[in-house]
């Protein structure tokens, strides 16, 4: 497919001026001129270089690739139909919508970007991290920038040791039969060929834990409303997990609160002191999570 390169520069600067500094968790500032987002802004929501996107806009530059599309689409807050005509513009063929997309819906992420003084993640129904906020990423580490099945809890959960390091260790046992449970589920649900089902071959190869688990056929386990960290410098955390669900893209909305009042309140708010730190074995993103320019 060409590249519809007046049609796309004009599609990315009429959606870049519709949307407002507010829309996506930034300042408006005291002396702002520009109708919506200024490219600059707009370049850095799409993790590239504003000369990058300016060129884009300007009919220039070269056929962008369609991972970064995928990351204009997401950045820009596009709708399903949106992005997918972003996609025909840009010359590629737009990517399967449903529980294994990755494009969080611009209502779900209208509500993220406000959660930047809570802990709070978007996930897949695999348990894939696709957003999380400044206090999500100090709390369980940054998640986000890992690639392949590793991007899965339930996956890392039978193949990393490091990955159960932020859970209670009394929660281990129920944990491993709840992961089981669910891939189980949405294995049956999504069918073979499913992403689902690859996981379940691989973690049958690796783990001797999980083919002991899934010989039992257990369905049906939900996680508790309450979730207990453990965290590096503030120890144990109970926090109250609530869930805003997109049935469309199987997408959830996971936000850890804690009880005003509480010890785990209290730490919460040391949390957004300390920041985002390493836990012990955690493993080191595939990604420099740096700007990208094709």
């Amino acid at each position: 497919m060409a590249v519809d390169r007046r049609g796309l520069a004009e599609f990315l600067r009429t959606r870049r001026e519709a949307l407002q500094p507010e829309d996506v968790g930034l300042a408006r500032g005291e002396r702002r001129r520009t109708d919506g987002l200024r490219r600059e802004e707009a370049a850095s929501l799409c993790h590239m270089s504003t000369d990058y996107y300016a060129r884009l806009e300007q009919e220039r530059g070269p056929q962008p690739s369609d991972q970064m599309v995928a990351a204009i689409a997401q950045g820009l807050h596009l709708s399903l139909a949106e992005r997918d005509h972003l996609f025909a513009l840009a010359g590629h063929t737009p990517p399967a919508r449903g529980a294994e997309s990755d494009h969080v819906s611009p209502g779900m992420l209208r509500i993220f970007d406000r959660l930047y003084d809570t802990p709070a993640e978007v996930v897949t129904e695999l348990g894939e991290t696709l957003r999380q906020s400044p206090l999500g990423s100090a709390l369980v580490g940054d998640l986000v920038g890992l690639r392949g099945p590793s991007r899965s809890i339930g996956y890392r959960w039978f193949t990393d040791p490091s990955a159960r390091l932020i859970y209670d260790p009394e929660d281990h046992p129920f944990l491993s039969r709840l992961w089981v449970s669910g891939l189980r589920e949405i294995a049956a649900r999504r069918g073979p060929g499913s992403r689902a089902a690859r996981y379940v071959e691989l973690l049958t190869d690796r783990s001797e834990e999980f083919r002991r688990i899934w010989k039992k056929h257990e369905v049906g386990l939900r996680p508790g409303a309450t979730k207990r960290f453990i965290h590096p410098e503030l120890g144990r955390l109970e926090l109250t997990c609530q869930t805003l669900v997109d049935p469309e893209q199987s997408h959830s909305l996971l936000v850890y609160t804690a009880a005003p009042g509480s010890e785990s309140h209290e730490k919460l708010r040391l949390l957004s002191v300390i920041g985002g730190q390493r836990f012990v074995g955690d493993p080191a993103p595939t990604t420099s999570g740096g700007k990208t320019d094709g």
